[in-house]
């Protein structure tokens, strides 16, 4: 990305941060509809993806139902970001009153244990207002990790956002993070990662869809190193302005096997777990890259 394109695009952030979170609701709901009705009647390289991603999870739908389903996928999209602008000027009982997550008991038993909890999530509805619900309504503070961004002044700018609303975050990039995130864990603390994209190019394979992808295997070695339980979770919305969600049950580690059999085998009850919450809500899943290894180019034949 061009210096000129990067500062483009770090002002049209902060633009958005600085104006969509003025307007009331319903201005900023209708606005992000208009932009992703826009965007979709583009047909530009962004929605193609969605839809081939989206071709994986429905297999069996024709062109008009997949063209339905990335038109839905893109008013989610910015159903995600018109909340993500505002969520700052959120009042604390708003954001208590926006979220409702079923068997939430499996996070809270977990933490009152002591042993730390792994919250794992794919890309389904808003992960940032579900961040903020959990440091609002359950009053637990968590530590997080955040592709770095270019510009830096983006990056900057999203770092700062998350911390406002009380998460720690931490940048992907460099081997500190894991440890710091193990840290976390053994005092007892919430690691929240999303976690159905690998950013390493190093990631464990899993079957997804039916397809080969890789998915990170960091919640999985967090937990075989640190004992913390590991929980998947997936979220949607429905036509509300309230984001639904629910806590999978845990994810345990194997009783035999190696270190990297072990995060294999957790890896893909991870992958099973955000399969469902993603058949179910596919027009919810915000996967606008390629993630399928068939997808990624060049793929490396195993040797």
């Amino acid at each position: 990305m061009s210096d000129a394109r990067e500062r483009l695009t770090d002002t049209l952030y902060g633009l958005g941060w600085a104006t969509v979170k003025k307007l009331p609701e319903p201005a900023a709901a209708a606005l992000g509809r208009t932009i992703a009705d826009t965007v979709w009647k583009r047909r530009g390289a962004s929605v193609l993806r969605l839809e081939s991603n989206l071709a994986r999870v429905v297999p069996d739908a024709g062109p008009e139902r997949l063209a339905e389903l990335s038109r839905a996928g893109m008013r989610s999209y910015m159903r995600y970001w018109m909340e993500s602008f505002r969520l700052p000027a959120w009042s604390k009982e708003r954001i208590r009153g926006g979220v409702e997550v079923q068997d939430i008991d499996r996070l809270t038993a977990g933490l009152a244990s002591g042993r730390g909890v792994v919250l794992a999530l794919p890309h389904l509805a808003n992960w940032d207002l579900a961040g903020a619900w959990v440091t609002t309504a359950l009053g637990v503070p968590f530590t997080t990790v955040a592709e770095r961004l270019k510009p830096e002044t983006l990056y900057d700018r999203f770092v700062a956002y998350r911390e406002g609303l009380g998460m720690e975050v931490l940048p992907h990039e460099g081997g500190s993070a894991f440890g710091t995130l193990a840290r976390r864990l053994r005092a007892g603390g919430l690691v929240c990662l999303v976690a159905d994209r690998d950013l390493s190019a190093s990631g464990t394979e899993v079957t997804f869809f039916g397809e080969a992808a890789r998915m990170p295997g960091g919640p999985a070695l967090l937990a075989q190193q640190t004992g913390a339980l590991l929980l998947p979770a997936t979220l949607w919305y429905d036509d509300s302005p309230v984001m639904r969600g629910r806590v999978h049950p845990p994810v345990e580690v194997p009783e035999t096997g190696t270190r990297d059999e072990k995060t294999s085998v957790m890896t893909q009850a991870l992958a099973d777990a955000f399969a469902t919450g993603i058949a179910e809500h596919p027009e919810d899943w915000h996967m606008l890259q390629r993630l399928w290894l068939d997808d990624l180019e060049p793929r490396q034949e195993s040797s």
